[in-house]
Formats: C-alpha cells, sequence, structure tokens
C-alpha cells in the first residue's frame, strides 16, 4: 500500500476506500464527503444482530475449526452490512477474539466478499491513556516516583504494537490502524502538556512514523477537549485526527484553520444533539462540521464519539440525511 497521491481523473467513480484514501491525503473530491463511524453499535436494532466486539468467545479454543470459521463469515458480514446500509467508506475491526491470527483472517473474508470496496483498518494505539478511577492515582504517583521506569513500558507498548503491525504488514490487506488512546476530558487532558511531552508524545511520534514506514495509515482517535494538547498531537503527524468533540470545545472551524493544510479532520458531529437534542440541534450540528470541515478536502464525515448503545437509531438516520443533503461536493470542470 501507498500514502502516494490518487490520480484525479474522475474521482466521484473511485471505490469508497480509494475516497477515503483521498480525503486522509487532503485530495480534492467530487460527490459525497466520504463518512464512517467508528463503531456502529446499534447492530441488534438495524440488523437483528450481535455487535462483534459485544460477542463472548470464552470457549473459541474450544470450538471446531468449521464453527469458528462460521463465526468469522458472519462477523465479516455484519461488517459489512453495516458499511453498504449507512454508506460507510471504511470498517473498523474490533480484534475479537482478540489476536493478530484472528484479525487476518477476518480481513481475508472481508476482501474475498467486497475486493477492495472499503477502507480496513484495526485499533493500534500504544500509548497511555487516561487511567480509569481505580488506577488515576497510581498513575500520578509513578510520574512523579518512576518516570524512567513508565517510559521504559512506554517504549516496551511500542515496540510489542510494532510487532504485531510487522505481521499484519506482511500479511496484507489491512490499510491502516485507528489509535484510540483517549488523553482528555471534556476539560482538558488528563496530564499538563508538559506531562503529555514527556509520557505520549515521543511514543505516539514513533508508532506514527512506523506506521507510515510501513505504508500504514494512522487516525489518531481522542475525546475531549483536546485544544492545550492539539500541537503535540500535530507534531506526531497522523494522516487525520478523530473526532473533533464539540462537547470538549473542540470548533472544528478553528481546527480547521489552524491544520486543515496539514491534516485530515473527522467527526465533531455532536453526539449529545443525537441523543438528547432535537431534530434541528441533530441538523444545526450536521450543517456545521460540514460547513467547516469540508473546504479544501481533507475531511471525513462522522460523529464526535461513534453510535453507541442507546442512541436512537432515528437520530443516527436524520444525521444521514442531512448529509446527503449538504454534504456533496461540486463536479470539477
Amino acid at each position: 500500500m501507498t500514502t502516494a497521491p490518487l490520480q484525479p481523473a474522475q474521482p466521484e467513480r473511485l471505490e469508497p476506500r480509494d475516497r477515503f484514501i483521498a480525503a486522509l491525503n487532503r485530495q480534492p473530491l467530487t460527490g459525497l464527503v466520504p463518512h464512517f463511524e467508528l463503531v456502529f453499535y446499534l447492530t441488534m436494532e438495524a440488523l437483528g444482530k450481535v455487535h462483534p466486539e459485544h460477542r463472548s468467545y470464552h470457549q473459541w479454543l474450544q470450538m471446531e475449526p468449521a464453527e469458528r470459521t462460521l463465526h468469522r463469515r458472519d462477523m465479516a458480514d455484519i461488517y459489512i452490512a453495516i458499511a453498504q446500509r449507512f454508506e460507510h467508506s471504511a470498517i473498523f475491526l474490533h480484534p475479537n477474539p482478540g489476536n493478530d491470527d484472528e484479525t487476518m483472517a477476518l480481513v481475508d473474508i472481508i476482501r474475498e466478499k467486497t475486493g477492495n470496496q472499503y477502507f480496513l483498518m484495526r485499533h493500534g494505539d500504544a500509548t497511555f491513556s487516561i487511567p480509569d478511577g481505580n488506577h488515576m492515582m497510581e498513575f500520578a504517583f509513578r510520574m512523579a516516583d518512576e518516570p524512567e521506569k513508565l517510559k521504559q513500558e512506554a517504549q516496551a507498548m511500542v515496540d510489542r504494537q510494532l510487532r504485531s503491525a510487522d505481521r499484519l504488514k506482511a500479511h496484507g490487506g489491512l490499510d491502516g490502524f485507528a489509535l484510540c488512546s483517549d488523553y482528555c476530558f471534556n476539560t482538558g487532558p488528563f496530564l499538563s502538556p508538559s506531562q503529555f511531552s514527556e509520557f505520549i508524545t515521543p511514543y505516539l511520534h514513533q508508532l506514527i512514523r512506523a506506521y507510515r514506514d510501513r505504508g500504514f495509515y494512522a487516525i489518531k482517535h481522542t475525546d475531549g477537549n483536546i485544544m492545550p494538547i492539539i500541537d503535540q498531537l500535530m507534531q506526531t503527524q497522523p494522516h487525520a485526527l478523530h473526532s473533533l468533540d464539540p462537547q470538549g470545545g473542540v470548533d472544528i472551524a478553528e481546527v480547521k484553520r489552524l491544520y486543515g493544510d496539514q491534516v485530515c479532520l473527522c467527526g465533531n458531529v455532536n453526539c449529545a444533539a443525537l441523543d438528547t437534542g432535537t431534530d434541528t440541534q441533530v441538523i444545526e450540528s450536521v450543517r456545521y462540521a460540514l460547513r467547516h470541515g469540508m473546504p479544501g478536502g481533507g475531511y471525513i464525515f462522522s460523529t464526535s464519539n461513534c453510535i453507541y448503545t442507546g442512541m436512537r437509531l432515528v437520530r443516527y438516520q436524520l444525521m444521514l440525511e442531512t448529509w446527503r443533503k449538504y454534504g456533496s461536493y461540486p463536479r470539477q470542470a
């Protein structure tokens, strides 16, 4: 796989995967802005199927090979059905069951069924995220008491992840990674900018550079207010930033003004509006994201988080109706 520029001829006829890659490379497109959701959990409501991440595979090793194959093909069918029904350009594969071999098997099935129609990615972060409530104090103490040991652990996580990337690269079929370690609350980052520069940025930069060197795309996800550390995120040179969270005060217009010529932007449709707002608020959030994300290319339409359990499917459908109405680039002369 290459990150070289796509040929601009008749871009409206490109496959969804190619349109997604064009957006990641900040290239001009015609037709609808590419769309995906990091996760679409409403599979039971939409398809009558349990989402692959929510399935329990604690007896996976006891299954006959034929039964495992049936499970894999059913998971692939769910991912494909989501992408087809909701016009996603990309599919995020959950590592469930969680190992590289199963990821490769799932990639093979989806490619067998759809060819290169969809951009395929999986989780690929290896940096510290916000600790859960049981470990926040411990992590804070460790930064002060044993910083070098913490950095050794950070390096070991990167090294381990890159060994996985090498296996996936050798197998082929995977396009990139969504780096899903969350760093921020709505009020700001868990770490101060100086702490972030010590314990996160060098390792995130190393990871993304290595992904690029291997021909992978890297989409950096984090919710919340990223503005105090966005300059450091940009230093790590991801292909895209996701999810530009308005609930954390992140304004896509400002991020586009500051960095739109350097990175693809994904997201900014307000999940709070989708969940508890009015239809008018949903429509206005969609139109705002499109109006400020689209100019000049380098934008992928999505929510500010994901389509999570409990969200009403009708609200996501309203979001998509608004995207179809207002989210098209004009045809090039």
